[in-house]
């Protein structure tokens, strides 16, 4: 058993170098804030982000802004968002009787149709939370218990997928993927004495609807991780 952990640990260790990340398709990217949904394309999902279509607040999450080596070693701060001073979070967390807020910050989620939405992305000893910053409403929420595994590249990219048996998955990318990766585990452990499976593959399924599955696919290139979602 310790064996194990200190191998998975090691893993989560090599996630700390951000590089480059080039998603690849025909069709240029789509930040669409609109919740409406729509109808994904068969094959690869048609993504490429670049200077020309990544907004400054989004170009981080991407991987294009080179890190100092002294920000790989930072410490993990959990809030980055100060939610204490945000009316609205601690009223949402408060409805449902959460009081500890154990990461908090923006970071971009993948809808079933291919679009990346800015949201932000809260953790507490309970559940995640998944709010629309621009309209402070609450999209989703998880319960940590909900939450059967995460699964991640063995690459240095942004992504992580949250896999929920019971509802559908989640596809996000965060340049703070192993500070979330390790609070999850950590809360999940601290909660019910259960420790979270944490699969690392350079290519993983996830639900993206309850009626559709997506690949990720993982490649390690020239100055980065290509990375590619497909339709099943």
């Amino acid at each position: 058993m310790a064996q194990k952990s200190e191998a998975r640990l090691a893993k989560i260790d090599r996630l700390r170098s951000i590089r480059r990340v080039q998603i690849e398709d025909s069709k240029p990217a789509r930040f669409d804030d609109d919740e409406e949904e729509e109808e994904g394309s068969h094959g690869s999902i048609k993504l490429r982000p670049s200077e020309k279509n990544v907004t400054e607040d989004q170009e981080p999450f991407m991987g294009f802004k080179v890190r100092r080596k002294a920000s790989l070693h930072r410490d993990y701060k959990g809030d980055y968002l100060d939610v204490p001073s945000n009316s609205f979070l601690m009223k949402l967390i408060g409805k449902q009787g959460d009081r500890h807020v154990l990461f908090a910050d923006k970071a971009l989620k993948f809808t079933s149709s291919g679009k990346m939405k800015r949201r932000i992305l809260l953790i507490t000893d309970f559940a995640i939370y998944i709010i629309d910053p621009e309209t402070d409403t609450l999209k989703r929420r998880i319960a940590l218990a909900a939450v059967e595994r995460l699964c991640l590249s063995e690459l240095s990219d942004n992504f992580f997928a949250i896999i929920v048996p019971t509802e559908y998955d989640l596809l996000m990318a965060s340049t703070r993927k192993t500070e979330i990766v390790t609070l999850l585990v950590d809360a999940t452990k601290s909660m019910s004495d259960y420790e979270l499976e944490v699969v690392f593959s350079n290519s993983f399924e996830y639900n993206a609807a309850a009626d559709l599955v997506k690949e990720v696919q993982f490649e390690e290139v020239e100055g980065g991780v290509k990375t590619r979602i497909l339709r099943k």
